[in-house]
């Protein structure tokens, strides 16, 4: 039986590790039933974080500059793929609880399919939004000898049930990034929604068009 729907959790600004119990609550329930041969719903948490650095299961805690508390940060080391990344206030992340096996998606196509709204939401403010080769996520003028990262992608995947899952930049305090080498690349940078288009965006507007270019994305594949 195949579900394609999903619900939207739309949360107030929410710590790190809450959203992270919140989380595996929804994928032990998910896995639990999946390995009962029951079916169970899909949810896509969206919120944003007070400062919080994170740690993929695969980085380099070198990669981190200051010791978060000197920025009014914290610090967790997660079981999501990627390096380190930076979550805070002006940033739009998504937690996707979901099992692929009822999309009839594989892993990559999973993780192709998120950049793809990203970068459907992009197209909507009139920015190309575009993948390089050598690392996940969203850029901005990839093409050019200093791409510029404006969604990060990490997730986990077990049996088919994903949690973790995306960080866009809205009107993020890109001065964050500067503690970090984010997700492990010196060479390339980080943007905005609002640096961009040199304006703030509402984060109801870009939270409803994630929804829309999702559903858009996910209903009919």
């Amino acid at each position: 039986m195949k579900r394609k729907h999903f619900n939207e959790l739309i949360l107030n600004q929410t710590d790190y590790l809450s959203a992270l119990h919140l989380q595996e609550d929804l994928f032990d329930r998910k896995l639990a039933k999946k390995q009962n041969g029951e079916v169970d719903l899909n949810y896509l948490i969206l919120l944003e974080h007070p400062h919080v650095f994170t740690l993929g299961k695969s980085g380099d805690v070198g990669n981190l500059k200051v010791k978060p508390e000197d920025v009014e940060a914290t610090y967790v080391a997660t079981n999501r793929g990627g390096d380190i990344t930076y979550h805070g206030p002006g940033q739009l992340v998504g937690y996707p609880i979901l099992d692929l096996d009822q999309y009839g998606f594989g892993v990559r196509q999973y993780v192709e399919l998120l950049e793809e709204c990203v970068i459907d939401c992009l197209k909507h403010y009139g920015l190309k939004g575009e993948r390089i080769k050598e690392a996940s996520g969203v850029w901005i003028d990839a093409e050019s000898d200093f791409p510029k990262k404006i969604c990060a992608v990490g997730i986990k995947v077990s049996m088919g049930i994903t949690m973790h899952g995306f960080a866009f930049n809205v009107n993020t305090n890109l001065d964050y990034f500067d503690y970090i080498v984010p997700c492990g690349l010196a060479d390339k940078g980080v943007t905005s929604l609002e640096q961009e288009l040199g304006r703030t965006i509402p984060m109801e507007e870009v939270q409803q068009l994630f929804i829309s270019k999702m559903k858009a994305r996910f209903y009919s594949n």
